[in-house]
């Protein structure tokens, strides 16, 4: 039928009283209507009376022809609810534009009609805080509360529509504000007949069931998973799983084995929870159903049960399956349970460790669960006792047969590897185990370049206490985790100058330097830690006092051993406030997240006394104690005392130890979050935005980002909006790619600090990765009019470049030049300065062999490491916090071990050229260059006099020695009347150069073109031995080649477990130099022991002093001008002579 001009005719027929004409005229309609439906518009009316006709014959191609208006009109919502009526006239296998809308609008709607459903009771409201903030319409604590805050109420209005990533922690996803004729509240103001006619929901969950199954048929089962995941039907999502497996078994036509694409849809699922659901009460039971899934597979992938064990906090069941993997006796088990017990301690915190050891199997009933230092102290006590045990049951027992006895050695034989078994994973669990490997690597692969270290400490004065701390900072961050101490043995000169706190800061740094130092921190320590006075002796600084208690602390940070002891003992037992200064940091980074209530009670005394220097460190100490637990009782105590107090410092501090109790508690921190930024003191409303920050860390919640960037451009404070700002690197460390957008105008601000913030948050998310987005919107804030801006740049860009060269990142030596250039202009800045030294320290952190990292290699989040940087963050106010960046780095190493948890000697593939991921060439310390003369010019007539000088002479000596030679002549051709120059004098810069080898030209003397050239000619791949370093970028091309040992998962970084397909056969062991050189840890002495002990050592001083000794004596001399020091000795009476009596003759 040709088409028609006009459609008044046809509309015509639809008021005919024969329905022949009227289903002829819907006909012509239908297939012409995306050209007549203006014309067609008016009489819509008309076509939904045939529709609710009961007697129209073709009331469902009446639906449809409704259905193509109302899509034309744009009214999505009326269109598809006439679509749906149309029944099987509307053909989804049909390709169109009409076709696609309706389509994408039965999902949008089924999935808020799915969401509005009651689910069970996982996402309870969380518990209130009864004494602080009673909820009120806005959140605030009180109405006045809430008038007098200088910020703007954040508006829920504001938000987008409700979907998977905004909607909000209540079950219910509806927007009031949307509410149609008094019905549900369903999104997108959806008419009224689609929640009251139960015949169209049918319809509509029929319209979807069948979109379903064209996936399934397709294969298109992601689809299908990210519709259920939106909808929350997670009976859909089990179905889609199932559907999978079933369709790969018809396939293969086997009944056994593994489906792979089943295995491959539940990685998916994961993958979903963990980087784009952001309601913890959804993913909660989503990973609840990921575990039940893998449960059912009969070889699951236990990796990923121990990252939902993990996440849903469930210690029975990672005991349970460490049990079940440890019971099946085979070596690639007991190696995967390994695998899980290294996995479980990168990921989990002190109190879920511990829970998990508990659970494990003991040795005999007597013996209690310890830490992994007792454990290995008293290894052969709880062995014997089982033996001495198990031969008292057999004697009592009845005599048994010869073959009663075969089985009976087997089953002690199977009982003594599985508690062997057992006991390497307490080890692995107690951390013992990767802090020692961490340790090794960092010993043997140092690569601090001291000419760097040795020119910040030459270009800044030492007398300068802020310098001091500069280079004390830089020098700690270079050689973190090392144990190289050397430069500060010395330079006891330069040591010597440090004075009270710089002292206190120097003496941590100790702690930074040798973390990891299981076996000898305390021994090392010793000389600075408080002691009990002994008569004749002379006291010791309390600055170092503090300072020793406070890097004891960092060298076991994260790991509960008698570390945590022997601090909380001195800590009781201080009485100045620097000491419980240091202890208190000590114990919170040594004993964070244990949730011990006893230390909280010690922290919380001292918190009582109300002094503001110890206040501080208390009130953060308690946070870190608390970490994460979200302990109301805790929170309740900090808010009242926050209110109460009058010292700044004290509300800094308690401010920041709420923010860390709330860590990873998501939509359970909003009512802190909002009473805290509707209270009038600014540095409450700095600690609710800290709190945010802590609580959402690497979930990418938009709303906790709508609500950081309006607190940044709307707060009266400049630190809350600094703050404000610097939070987005929290919240987005996961998806650095968008922080430079989101802050690019921020950059720009009129006011530094937000300035300041702009730059932190793209340090803070993009550390490590060298971004070029985050690069070009930090190089122009280095040259920024403020002192304080610049430093965040350069402390940025030291971040984000750490562990780059100029193969990953060309621009990376001229951030180096930039850095050193800001640390030798006597004209800039000393908070420039400082950031600059602090910057180089942390681009070469731990020897040039550690990155920034805030989540792990399996892509859970770094606990310690977002802690140390959270509170390294408030460097700000106080300095000596600056040592907590050092949680942040992370080994970059790639360490195998077998079965026997030893290091084998073994090679593995880096398919890449060696230059692209090697370490950055060393910077000379540049020599001054003597002026260069400029090149003489000779005259022709001067040239001829030499040379005739040059003839003479020669003939003279040939006739004086009296020898035929035949004279060599000159070239005197083309001399003409042309002025001759000199040759250019050879540099002594160049020739030094030209003789140095190869591995070590200065850095900048191959230019980019012979460097890119010579980078082309390298072969494509090489081997690396076992222990090496291995960048996160390069993970992805290392593989295992066919041999002796093979991974027992795909290698990410860090500890990767091997099988040995030739345990028969002799194995090379790597030799470990770090515990070579560490000897065993004392135990603590008793008053006596320390007499006899610095007797002795003060007889050892009267010959040579040890470094390690002057640096002691150094670092705990008392400073002179410490108030109620010990005097100076009285200078000696002077005689005086006068002129007669002749005093001055000589």
């Amino acid at each position: 039928m040709p088409g028609l001009s006009s459609a008044a005719g046809i509309v015509g027929f639809l008021s005919e009283p024969e329905p022949e004409l009227q289903v002829f005229a819907l006909q012509v309609l239908n297939e012409q209507i995306d050209s007549l439906w203006t014309e067609v518009a008016g009489s819509v009316g008309d076509i939904e009376a045939l529709y609710e006709d009961p007697s129209f014959p073709e009331r469902e191609l009446a639906a449809l022809v409704a259905a193509k208006v109302y899509y034309n009109l744009q009214e999505y919502n009326e269109s598809m609810i006439f679509a749906l009526g149309a029944g099987k006239l509307f053909d989804l296998d049909q390709e169109g534009e009409f076709e696609d809308t309706i389509i994408s609008k039965c999902v949008d709607t089924y999935i808020a009609l799915s969401g509005s459903a009651p689910t069970n009771n996982t996402n309870q409201p969380p518990p209130q805080l009864t004494t602080a903030f009673p909820s009120t319409a806005n959140g605030a604590s009180s109405i006045s509360a809430g008038l007098a805050s200088p910020t703007t109420p954040f508006s829920q209005s504001t938000l987008p529509s409700k979907s998977l990533l905004s909607r909000q922690d209540s079950s219910t996803t509806f927007d009031p504000s949307l509410q149609v004729g008094g019905t549900a509240n369903l999104p997108n103001a959806l008419p009224a007949s689609i929640a009251s006619q139960a015949s169209i929901q049918k319809q509509l969950y029929a319209i979807v069931d069948e979109i379903f199954e064209r996936c399934f048929r397709g294969g298109s089962y992601r689809q299908v998973i990210g519709i259920a995941v939106e909808a929350r039907r997670l009976d859909v999502l089990r179905r889609a799983i199932a559907r999978a497996g079933e369709d790969e078994r018809e396939k293969r036509k086997d009944e056994t084995g593994n489906l792979i694409r089943g295995q491959d849809l539940i990685e998916y699922v994961l993958e979903i929870c963990m980087d784009v659901v952001q309601e913890r009460g959804l993913r909660n039971e989503l990973l609840r159903l990921v575990l039940d899934l893998l449960n059912d597979i009969p070889s699951p992938d236990y990796f990923s049960i121990a990252k939902c064990i993990v996440y849903l906090n469930e210690h029975t069941m990672a005991s349970n399956m460490l049990v079940q993997l440890v019971g099946k006796g085979d070596p690639t088990s007991t190696a995967i349970a390994y695998q899980i017990a290294f996995d479980l301690y990168d990921n989990s915190t002190q109190e879920f460790l511990k829970k998990v050891r508990e659970e494990l199997p003991e040795a005999s009933e007597s013996s209690s669960p310890a830490d992994s230092m007792e454990m290995r102290d008293k290894a052969q006590v709880p062995q014997e006792s089982d033996q001495l045990l198990k031969e008292l049951n057999d004697s009592a027992g009845a005599p048994a047969s010869a073959s009663d006895n075969d089985q009976k050695k087997k089953e002690e034989a199977l009982s003594t590897a599985t508690q062997k078994a057992f006991d390497s994973i307490r080890e692995i669990l107690s951390g013992t185990k990767t802090i020692e490997l961490g340790l090794e690597f960092l010993f043997r692969s140092n690569r601090t370049d001291m000419a760097v270290l040795n020119k910040i400490r030459d270009s800044l004065e030492a007398r300068n206490s802020i310098f001091h701390t500069a280079v004390t900072l830089a020098t700690a961050f270079m050689h973190a985790g090392t144990t190289h101490d050397k430069f500060f043995r010395d330079n006891l000169d330069w040591l010597a100058k440090a004075v009270n706190w710089s002292k206190f800061t120097a003496t941590a740094a100790l702690g930074v330097i040798h973390r990891g130092n299981l076996g000898q921190g305390l021994k090392l320590l010793d000389p600075y830690l408080p002691k009990e006075q002994i008569a004749g002796s002379n006291p010791s600084s309390a600055y170092s006092q503090g300072g020793s208690l406070y890097a004891l602390g960092l060298i076991y940070a994260n790991h509960e051993t008698f570390a945590l002891d022997v601090i909380r003992e001195h800590f009781k037992k201080a009485t100045e406030e620097v000491v419980q200064h240091g202890g208190a940091l000590g114990l919170g980074v040594a004993g964070m997240a244990t949730g011990d209530e006893n230390i909280y009670e010690d922290l919380k005394t001292v918190l009582y006394t109300d002094s503001a220097l110890n206040g501080e460190a208390v009130g953060i100490a308690m946070g870190l104690i608390m970490l994460g637990t979200g302990n109301i009782k805790a929170l309740e105590d900090m808010i009242q005392y926050a209110h109460d107090t009058q010292h700044e410092k004290i509300v800094r501090g308690l401010a920041l130890g709420m923010a860390l109790i709330m860590y990873g508690r998501q939509e359970g921190a909003d009512e802190l979050v909002n009473g805290l930024l509707d209270d009038p003191d600014p540095i409450l409303r700095y600690g609710g935005i800290q709190t945010l920050s802590l609580a959402y860390c690497g979930t990418g919640s938009n709303k906790a980002v709508r609500k950081l960037l309006h607190v940044a451009v709307s707060d009266v404070s400049d630190d809350v909006r600094r703050i404000a700002v610097m939070s987005l690197g929290f919240i987005l460390f996961r998806k650095p790619s968008n922080v430079p957008r989101m802050v690019e105008l921020l950059s720009e601000s009129y006011n530094p600090h937000v300035r300041y913030g702009a730059a932190m948050a793209l340090g803070i998310s993009c550390a490590g990765t060298g971004l070029d987005e985050a690069i070009d919107l930090l190089e122009p804030m280095i040259k920024d009019p403020t002192d304080f801006v610049r430093q965040g740049a350069l402390i940025a860009l030291s971040m984000i470049m750490v562990q780059q060269n100029e193969a990953m990142n060309p621009k990376v030596g001229t951030i180096r030049k930039t850095l050193m250039k800001a640390i030798t202009d006597r004209h800039e800045d000393a908070m420039t300065k400082f950031g600059s030294a602090i910057s180089l320290g942390i681009i070469d952190a731990g020897g040039r062999n550690c990155t920034i990292s805030l989540q792990t290699q399996t892509g859970n989040l770094n606990m310690a490491g977002i802690v140390g940087m959270a509170v390294f963050a408030q460097y700000w106010y106080w300095f000596p916090l600056t040592h907590f960046l050092s949680l942040s780095f992370a080994p970059t190493a790639m360490v195998g071990l077998d079965q026997d948890l030893e290091i084998p000697s073994f090679k593995f593939h880096s398919a890449t050229r060696p230059s692209l991921f090697d370490y950055p060439p060393e910077q000379e310390a540049k020599q001054e260059d003597a002026p260069e003369k400029v090149k003489t010019a000779v005259l022709s007539t001067t040239a001829q006099a030499k040379r005739r000088a040059q003839k003479k002479e020669k003939q003279q000596r040939r006739e004086s020695m009296d020898i035929d030679q035949t004279p060599t002549t000159p070239k005197t051709s083309n001399l003409g009347e042309k002025m001759e120059l000199d040759e250019p004098p050879v540099k002594v810069d160049d020739v030094q150069e030209a003789e140095k080898p190869e591995g070590e030209k200065k850095e900048g003397s191959l230019s980019p073109e012979s460097a890119k050239r010579k980078m082309e000619k390298e072969k494509v791949g090489y081997q690396l031995e076992n222990m090496s370093r291995v960048l996160p970028a390069q993970t992805k091309f290392i593989s295992f080649p066919e041999g002796r040992y093979r991974p027992v998962k795909k290698p990410a970084g860090g500890v990767v477990l091997l099988t040995d397909s030739t345990p028969s056969e002799p194995k090379t062991l790597m030799e470990l130099k770090a515990k070579k050189k560490v000897k065993p840890a004392a135990t603590p002495t008793t008053v006596q022991d320390r007499v006899v002990e610095a007797l002795g050592q003060h007889l050892a001083n009267n010959g040579e002093s040890s470094g390690a000794a002057e640096a002691a004596g150094v670092l705990t001399a008392v400073d002179e001008d410490v108030e109620g020091g010990e005097e100076a000795d009285l200078p000696r009476e002077f005689d005086y002579f006068t002129d007669e009596e002749g005093g001055g003759e000589e």
